[in-house]
């Protein structure tokens, strides 16, 4: 929230040296004598539709992600031989050693050594295949030899998790896939200031963006791929969306929009809503810049209940300045010629210091 008190002090300053008069409804005579890349909109239950969702809606994923996990052992990994009915050439565990200590450790050529056949190539193998091999070389000794191969110590295969998690760290892979999902939730899950918006995971010289709250909120699955080995996920830090809210209106003040959609109607309640004795509730207007040059005017009329219910529909965007205006009546002109440069101050200042 760097911007926070140079836009607010630009707001402040607004609030208190503008008229702010307006004659309602905003005619289109009037609207023709402003400014010609200013457009003026006046909510009602027809057109509300269009501004009920949030314009920055969740993205899509592209992280290449296998349709199947399968493990591959590597280097560094202790496997288990389990031969059923030949206890010799089974190491067992016990009290005073576990099974990753009585298991065969692949070394740093890719093998391991197992009694009677020698060595026997591991890394790049499945489970499956290792056991397929040692069954094949081990019935030259023994008759028709039952065994199993397991990974008793995950060790060759790992991503690592940081940022803004509770508690970075390295989360071996295992037999089992690991999501992206399950691997922040390994690392004790997001900090207050996490963004779930833009999780970023480097695979070799790729980075690639994920909306991680487009799977949890909105059950977008791709945005929640198979993490592979080498993988690091990184969980940035959140970045200030603010509304501003300003004019009579009980507490003006800065409305946080990073953690969840935020309506005009409740931006207006959780902050006291209008000042009873100086706001006029038919003049709420919320100003957007939708592209460089151009602002949309949004004017809501709150002082019907029907108005407060549009206004539950109305979803802001970072940025978006409300101020409302105050009594007695005078020119929409005069007003809208006194707010508009200090919006266009506010949003030059707003994305210069991001």
């Amino acid at each position: 929230m760097k911007s926070y008190g140079v836009v607010f002090a630009c707001l402040f300053a607004l609030a208190a040296c503008t008229d702010g008069f307006v004659s309602f409804p905003v005619t289109k005579e009037q609207q023709q004598r402003t400014e010609e890349n200013v457009e003026i909109i006046r909510l009602d239950a027809k057109n509300i539709g269009s501004f009920s969702s949030p314009a920055r809606g969740h993205s899509r994923a592209s992280v290449p992600s296998p349709a199947q996990w399968d493990y591959k052992v590597g280097v560094g990994d202790t496997l288990n031989v389990i031969v059923f009915d030949h206890p010799e050439l089974t190491l067992p565990a016990g009290p005073q050693r576990s099974a990753e200590e009585t298991g065969f450790r692949v070394q740093s050529d890719g093998t391991f050594f197992y009694p009677f056949i020698g060595q026997v190539q591991a890394r790049g193998r499945a489970p499956e295949e290792i056991r397929a091999d040692v069954t094949k070389r081990l019935a030259e000794f023994i008759p028709s030899p039952q065994l199993e191969v397991r990974v008793a110590s995950f060790n060759s295969q790992s991503v690592v998790v940081s940022g803004e998690v509770k508690q970075p760290s390295r989360l071996p892979l295992t037999t089992v896939e690991t999501t992206l999902v399950e691997a922040v939730t390994a690392a004790g899950g997001l900090t207050e200031d996490g963004d779930a918006r833009n999780v970023s995971i480097q695979r070799g010289g790729s980075r690639y963006t994920v909306d991680l709250a487009g799977y949890l909120s909105a059950g977008i699955g791709q945005n929640n791929p198979i993490l592979r080995a080498g993988d690091v996920v990184n969980v940035p830090r959140r970045r200030a969306e603010e509304a501003y809210l300003l004019g009579q209106v009980r507490k003006p003040d800065v409305i946080d929009l990073s953690q969840e959609p935020v309506t005009l109607t409740q931006a207006l309640t959780r902050q006291g809503g209008l000042d009873e004795v100086r706001a006029d509730a038919r003049g709420v207007f919320v100003f957007r810049q939708r592209e460089p040059g151009k602002i949309t005017v949004f004017q809501l009329e709150t002082s019907s209940p029907t108005g407060m219910l549009i206004g539950t529909r109305f979803v802001l965007e970072p940025k978006d300045v409300i101020y409302i205006v105050r009594s007695p009546l005078q020119r929409w002109n005069d007003a809208i010629s006194g707010l508009l440069p200090t919006v266009r101050a506010v949003t030059a200042i707003d994305s210069a210091t991001e």
